[in-house]
Parts: structure tokens; C-alpha cells; sequence
């Protein structure tokens, strides 16, 4: 029996159940977001190569597999898939294969049967093999350009601490421990890699790969934050007035943090029916500080709604307001929390590892900066609301 044809006469249904399977497996949760064709990516590509193995009778050739297979763990990094979310797809697609296959395997010969399934697990293997190498080629590219970054920001503050020396020693504190991780990983990733012929676990290898760009990431953030404040304190940002709006602002930016809070079943609610028609102001600033105050929302709220406001108040000013059913900021810390490196928390829940305690410290420096005033109104346990008060057109 020619497998060969029966595997391509099979592969749409193979192809449809397999996207099924992985959609509703909870241990591949980053396909949840992704569309149909997002999901497929290269698959057909594999089943191809599978069905051009399957009708020759060379055993060892399964070379038509290698660029699918490339693509497809270049593509998964990119969509934020980690390692055995990748194992757990090819898994899937072992079996349903195989369930497909099964009643026709069994008409045919034990050889034709032997041959055929050391095949199809063949190609499945070698397109793991071939997938993780692609996954990690992307994720050292990733790590490559994130260390050139945080070399350049790393100048770039050194430059600009020599005028901000009272922050010096918070600044040492908050760098060490991701630092220390980001040093002591990378080691150890080097030491593999010089002797990787011997290395065995490919899963614990690429664990320390996504704990050194994790870390990496959250210093790259802390040292924006940290270079935004340096910017404001020494007098650098000059403001681009220009006609400005709003309404089209706000969107942008519940679009762009839309993931964060579609990953915390948050519902995202925007009223700009009464907002002004435009703005003459620092576009990017003012996109700075609504962009601050949604994604504090977001990170500080278990459950409930965001809600985004803004409306005219006289025919000089205007308000935006971004409310929360977050944690809340008790009486006494309302006071502190617009300065640097003060963060919020309480006795049964410390604060956020990735918070920087910057965030809102340049949201205030940059409203000042907009001639405008930020207010508070919040209560533990019932959330917050930051208000944002900004003149309709900043005096030159």
C-alpha cells in the first residue's frame, strides 16, 4: 500500500485536527490569541516533506524537512511560544497523524507498517531537532540586540548620572539583582555552548536563555525609566507642540496594551464622547503619561475594569482620567507615591517584581512639564483614579 498517497489525501484533516487539538490544549496557552493561519504556520510544509519521504525508499532522506522546520521555530519565538509549548505541538501532531493512519496502516504489510512509522517518527524528530535550533538562533539573535541595547543606554546613563547623584545608590540596589542574573546565566550558557557536544538537556538550556532575556528586559526598563527621569531633572526634553488628538491617542494606546489586559480578563472601557476635538501639546509626552497611567492600572488590578475618560471642562482645559478596581493606595502613601522609587505594597503582598517605582514619578514631572496637575482619589481595596487635568493650549 502506498502510504505515501494516503498521508496526502489526509493531510486538510490531519492539518484541521491537529489546530484543534493545540487550541484546546491548556499547556500550549500562547496559541490561545493566535488566528487559524497563525497556528498552521509551516505544519503543511512538514506534512509535505512527510508525504515525499514516505514514497521513496530511502530511509535517511528527510532533508526536504529543513527549511519548514527552520521557519516554523523562527516564527514560534517570535510569537512568544516557549519550549515545550513547541514539544507539546509536535506531540500532537505525532498522534493525531498516527489516528489518522491507523486504520490504512493496518492493511498493509508488517514491513510497509515498520517502514512507515520509523519514517513519520523520523521526520517528526528530526523536525524538533531542527525547530529548537531555529528557536534558539532567534532567541540569541533577540539576546544579541537587547545586549546592544542595554550597551548603548548603559553609555547614555552613564553620561547623564553625573547630574543625578542623589539617585546613584537606589539606582546600584534596583540594577544588582537582575544584573547578578543576567551575568551568572549568560556564564553559564557560554560554559554550554563551549562544550555542547555534551550537552543533553536542550529544555534546561533553553530555560536560562528566556531567564537571561527576562532579566534583560526588566533592566532595559528600569534604565528607560531611569534615563526618562534623568532627561527631565537636567532640563533635556523640549516639548514639539502640534495639534493633537486625543480621542485617536487613547485608542492607539488601549490597542497597543490590549494583550496585558486580555491576559488578566480585564475589560478595557474608553469615553472620549466629551473630549476636546484637539489638543495643542506634546503629542509623544502626553502619550508617555496615559501610557504610564493604563498600564499601572493594568498591572495593579486582579479583576474588574479599566476605564479611560476624557472630556472638556471649560473652554481652556481638559481631563483625562484612568480608573481602576485595583489594590487602591491607602490615606498615607497617596502623598509619596509620585516620587522616585516609592512603590506601593502591603503586609500579604509585596510590591511587583517588575515594577521600578519610576512610573509615576515621571508621569508627574511630565504633566508639570505640560503645564498641567495630576490628582488621586483611591481607596483600598476599591481601586484608583488618576486624573490628568491639561490646559486645551500650552503657553509658549
Amino acid at each position: 500500500m502506498d502510504f505515501s498517497q494516503v498521508l496526502a489525501e489526509k493531510t486538510d484533516t490531519i492539518l484541521d485536527k491537529w489546530i484543534t487539538a493545540v487550541r484546546k490544549d491548556r499547556r500550549i496557552e500562547s496559541a490561545d490569541d493566535l488566528s487559524y493561519t497563525a497556528v498552521k504556520d509551516h505544519i503543511p510544509d512538514v506534512l509535505q516533506a512527510m508525504v515525499t519521504v514516505l514514497s521513496k525508499y530511502q530511509d535517511n532522506d528527510i532533508q526536504s524537512i529543513v527549511t519548514a522546520s527552520f521557519q516554523h521555530g523562527a516564527i514560534r519565538a517570535e510569537q512568544g511560544f516557549d519550549p515545550a509549548e513547541i514539544a507539546r505541538e509536535y506531540h500532537l501532531l505525532r498522534t493525531v497523524i498516527f489516528d489518522a493512519l491507523q486504520a490504512d496502516l493496518l492493511e498493509g504489510t508488517p514491513v510497509d507498517i515498520i517502514r512507515s512509522m520509523r519514517l513519520i517518527d523520523a521526520i517528526i524528530d528530526e523536525a524538533i531537532a531542527r525547530c529548537f535550533k531555529s528557536y534558539v538562533d532567534e532567541r540569541l539573535r533577540e539576546l544579541q540586540q537587547l545586549q546592544l541595547s542595554l550597551t548603548l543606554h548603559n553609555e547614555e546613563l552613564t553620561r547623564l548620572m553625573s547630574a543625578n547623584q542623589e539617585y546613584l545608590s537606589q539606582l546600584a540596589h534596583e540594577l544588582k539583582h537582575p544584573l547578578t542574573s543576567i551575568i551568572g546565566y549568560s556564564d553559564l550558557f557560554l560554559r554550554q555552548q563551549r562544550r555542547k557536544t555534551q550537552i543533553k538537556d536542550t529544555s534546561t538550556n533553553l530555560e536560562h536563555i528566556e531567564r537571561v532575556l527576562r532579566n534583560g528586559r526588566q533592566l532595559l526598563h528600569l534604565i528607560n525609566d531611569v534615563l526618562e527621569l534623568s532627561r527631565y531633572e537636567a532640563g533635556q526634553i523640549k516639548l514639539q507642540l502640534a495639534p493633537t488628538d486625543v480621542p485617536e491617542l487613547i485608542n492607539n494606546i488601549c490597542e497597543m496594551l490590549e494583550p496585558l489586559a486580555a491576559g488578566k480578563n480585564l475589560k478595557v472601557v474608553v469615553d472620549c464622547d466629551r473630549a476636546p476635538k484637539e489638543l495643542i501639546t506634546d503629542p509623544f509626552q502626553c502619550q508617555q503619561i496615559i501610557t504610564n497611567l493604563i498600564s499601572n492600572a493594568i498591572r495593579y488590578t486582579e479583576s474588574g475594569t479599566i476605564i479611560i475618560m476624557c472630556q472638556v471642562l471649560d473652554n481652556e482645559r481638559c481631563a483625562i482620567a484612568v480608573s481602576d478596581t485595583g489594590i487602591g493606595i491607602a490615606p498615607e502613601n497617596q502623598d509619596q507615591i509620585f516620587e522616585p522609587y516609592f512603590r506601593v505594597s502591603f503586609s500579604d503582598r509585596p510590591y511587583l517584581p517588575d515594577s521600578t517605582g519610576l512610573g509615576l514619578a515621571i508621569v508627574s514631572r511630565l504633566v508639570k512639564l505640560l503645564q498641567g496637575q495630576i490628582n488621586l482619589v483611591s481607596e483600598v481595596g476599591v481601586g484608583s483614579t488618576f486624573t490628568v487635568i491639561l490646559p486645551l493650549q500650552i503657553e509658549s
